[in-house]
């Protein structure tokens, strides 16, 4: 076993992690909790293979298999849609992980990789398919979130190496590597899982008291147009919390009807969509005067580098380089203008 128990330490930050999480949040949130039972998990690895603690070895592989399909309700909450009902059944794994435990013990050894490779990959599918994918993340955030989850993901497929590897180890003769298996690969994906799930992008809003919409998607054309009207008349943008799922209520459409539109209308995401609307605000602000920070935060926008990112795209130079070139225009149109008016007004000789 390593001489250093790394399990401990690794506990100790996931925990400081959702403590601070639930702090600012006020509340034991699914990220919280996902946080919490990867610091738990860890501790009992810890307990059970550095310090030999009797009877842990048995809680290890349930508490293990409560992992995935956690991760996966932390994504589907914060990404794709409230909590329903449904979504207890996937208590089914640590029951049968239990189960397994107590009736066929060996059984654990295909359950467990199973569950983390089929969460993982489920996680992976559906964060590849992009921002618009996600109507439960913030639009501001563009395809981060995304790009996350897809660590996250990737990370739960790795987990399940380590019970292959162990396997190979035992069967080659080679179980003192088990210790460092399972510190490297379970321990060292719990981190990774863990302060993944820190991350301020994955942070979704509390969904609106009202379910979605269901009405029929009305053609492309009459919902563009109505949505250029919504976005000129109320400036949703604005809210730098703004979802696709709010945004569809807003318009009483199913997202993936406006989400749709969006793409054909504009050849880009909704996330890209909405951003270029807060840059077009941005950009009138920082001519009549607001500084650059001013015009980032009433435009909807939380972070610099979100707002320099997008402003980069959508204007093709920094909010600075934007601003000179754009001031140097509007003095030589005046110059022009009172030019020309100066040569109406003069008497001709």
């Amino acid at each position: 076993m390593p001489t250093l128990p790394i399990p401990v330490f690794v506990s100790f930050l996931l925990a400081f992690a959702c403590l601070r999480l639930c702090v600012e949040q006020r509340r034991l949130s699914i990220l919280g909790l996902l946080l919490a039972l990867c610091a738990a998990q860890s501790f009992i690895i810890a307990l059970a293979q550095h310090y030999m603690v009797p009877g842990l070895r048995w809680v290890q592989p349930v508490s293990a298999a409560l992992v995935p399909p956690i991760a996966w309700l932390a994504y589907v909450i914060t990404a794709l849609r409230p909590a329903a009902r449904g979504d207890l059944l996937h208590g089914l794994v640590p029951l049968t992980a239990l189960a397994a435990l107590l009736v066929a013990p060996a059984f654990l050894d295909v359950l467990l990789p199973a569950a983390f490779v089929g969460y993982g990959v489920a996680i992976l599918m559906q964060a590849l398919r992009g921002a618009d994918a996600q109507p439960q993340a913030i639009l501001a955030h563009d395809n981060l979130p995304a790009r996350i989850w897809l660590v996250i993901g990737a990370a739960l497929v790795a987990s399940a190496l380590s019970d292959v590897l162990i396997v190979l180890a035992q069967a080659t003769g080679r179980a003192e590597a088990r210790g460092w298996i399972i510190t490297v690969f379970s321990v060292g994906n719990l981190l990774l899982i863990g302060l993944f799930a820190l991350s301020p992008y994955l942070r979704a809003e509390p969904p609106d008291a009202e379910g979605p919409d269901e009405e029929t998607p009305e053609p492309d054309i009459e919902l563009w147009e109505r949505l250029q009207a919504f976005m000129a008349r109320e400036r949703p943008y604005l809210d730098p919390n703004l979802t696709l799922a709010q945004l569809a209520r807003k318009l009483h459409v199913p997202a993936k009807a406006l989400s749709a539109t969006i793409n054909r209308s504009t050849g880009e995401n909704v996330s890209r969509f909405v951003n270029a609307e807060r840059i077009r605000h941005a950009q009138s602000l920082l001519l009549r005067g607001q500084t650059v920070t001013e015009a980032m935060l009433a435009s909807g926008f939380n972070t610099k580098s979100n707002f320099n990112r997008e402003f980069l795209r959508v204007a093709g130079a920094s909010p600075s380089d934007w601003l000179k070139t754009s001031g140097t225009i509007a003095e030589v149109n005046t110059s022009q203008f009172l030019a020309l008016a100066t040569e109406q007004i003069a008497p001709r000789e």
